[in-house]
C-alpha cells in the first residue's frame, strides 16, 4: 500500500559544489512546514549537505551530472530522497565505515554516512555500480512531543480500562 503524503517537492540541479547550499536551504524551507525546532532543522540541513556532497564528489567525480531530491511530508515526518546517476558504490558496508574515504587527496573525512545516520532517524542507501545511488532519509519532527502524546494516550487507556 502506497503512503499518502501531505506534501511533496522535487528538485533537480547540476552537480556543482555551489548548489549544495541551494539544496540544503531548499529542503530546510520545505521541512519548515512541520514547524521543526532549530536543532531539528540544523540536523536536516547537515544530513542533506552530506548526501548532496557525496553525489557531487563521489557519484560524479569530475563529471557533470544531475542531483535529484524528492522531499515528502507525512504526519510529523519528512522523508528525503537524494539520488544521482553516477558511478555507484561498490560496497555500501565499507563505504559506511567511519573514516573510510575514496578521496583522501581531497581531504575528505569519510564521515558522511556516519553523520547522516546520527542526525536522521532512518537512513537507507541503495546503489548499483555504473547506474547510481539513492539515499533515503527520514526524520520525525518534535519526536519528544509524539512520545509524550503516546504515553498520555496509553495512560488514559489504562485508566479507562478499570
Amino acid at each position: 500500500m502506497k503512503e499518502r503524503f501531505e506534501n511533496e517537492m522535487k528538485l533537480e540541479f547540476i552537480s556543482k559544489s555551489a548548489n549544495e547550499a541551494f539544496a540544503r536551504i531548499s529542503v530546510a524551507a520545505f521541512a519548515s512546514q512541520l514547524d521543526p525546532t532549530i536543532e531539528e532543522l540544523a540536523d536536516i540541513k547537515t544530513a542533506v549537505s552530506e548526501a548532496v556532497t557525496n553525489c557531487i564528489i563521489h557519484g560524479y567525480e569530475n563529471k557533470q551530472g544531475i542531483v535529484r531530491i524528492i522531499g515528502r511530508l507525512i504526519d510529523n515526518k519528512i522523508i528525503i530522497e537524494i539520488s544521482d546517476s553516477g558511478k555507484g558504490i561498490e560496497n555500501i558496508d565499507i563505504a559506511k565505515e567511519p573514516l573510510y574515504t575514496t578521496k583522501p587527496n581531497l581531504e575528505r573525512s569519510g564521515m558522511g554516512f556516519t553523520i547522516m545516520e546520527s542526525f536522521m532517524d532512518k537512513v537507507e542507501i541503495e546503489s548499483i555500480v555504473d547506474i547510481g545511488t539513492k539515499i533515503t532519509m527520514e526524520k520525525y519532527i518534535k519526536k519528544e512531543n509524539i512520545l509524550e502524546k503516546e504515553n498520555t494516550n496509553t495512560n488514559a487507556q489504562l485508566l479507562t480500562k478499570d
